[in-house]
């Protein structure tokens, strides 16, 4: 028995999210249901970095697997594209030791969020991108954001449904910077709540439409009460972009 490790990447478009759920189609089910093919109709069970939600991206999400079957790393992306939807495409795969678990073992996380600044959207982006047309302040979003960083209960950016107890998370990064018409957000941390990336970027946009103060983020921090904070941002521009572990698994290009 070996366990194989998968850069994933796909267009969350068209699912219901990662996890598989009853009458949906969901990434876990269509990669379950190519890695069982490839078995000869066996059940495998896949195990992932974590679950994203319907219309959420992934350029890095990480899966692993076991198998009996002798294939080389290098085959397995071949094998599995063959028997997979255009909107999942296996990047790179990797043997790794018995003991890997792309969820548990994983040491830092980074999601980016696009945003499209212009007056009308654009149809090309419209599935990729979160439209915004009316004008933001970076430098009042990223002095905002700054309050953000190191490790803080984070209460206040989490969907209220979740069943999480402990809400404390750490934040080693948050940049917002501007590629032509799109505000592209980056967060790096060790871990994320439900929903809790989407509700950063959506009150860091009201912070930069002038719509709250710069200084709000300290007393939305510190009253742990999802009412406080603002709208949560479309699941449309969020991708999940790199998940690292102590050693790493795939090539520098990863």
């Amino acid at each position: 028995m070996k366990r194989v490790a998968l850069w994933v990447t796909y267009e969350g478009t068209s699912f219901s999210g990662y996890q598989v759920q009853p009458n949906s189609r969901t990434v876990q089910e269509e990669i379950e249901t190519a890695v069982s093919r490839i078995h000869k109709g066996e059940q495998i069970r896949i195990h992932s970095s974590g679950r994203t939600d319907t219309s959420v991206h992934a350029r890095g999400q990480v899966v692993h697997f076991d198998t009996t079957l002798a294939i080389p790393a290098d085959r397995w992306p071949k094998a599995l594209n063959a028997c997979l939807p255009d909107d999942i495409r296996i990047i790179e795969a990797s043997y790794v030791s018995s003991d890997f678990h792309s969820r548990y073992l994983a040491v830092k996380k980074e999601y980016r969020y696009r945003v499209l600044l212009r007056q009308e959207g654009d149809v090309f982006r419209r599935n990729v991108t979160h439209h915004v047309p009316y004008q933001v302040s970076i430098s009042r979003m990223q002095k905002a954001a700054e309050t953000l960083i190191g490790t803080h209960d984070f209460s206040s950016f989490c969907a209220a449904n979740t069943s999480v107890v402990d809400k404390v998370r750490t934040l080693f990064a948050i940049s917002i910077e501007q590629d032509h018409d799109e505000l592209v957000f980056k967060l790096v941390g060790n871990g994320f709540l439900y929903n809790m990336v989407r509700i950063i970027v959506g009150t860091l946009l009201e912070i930069g439409a002038g719509k709250r103060e710069v200084n709000e983020l300290s007393s939305i921090l510190a009253a742990k009460d999802r009412t406080i904070a603002g709208k949560t941002a479309p699941g449309t521009g969020l991708f999940l972009w790199k998940v690292s572990y102590a050693e790493p698994i795939f090539s520098e290009l990863y």
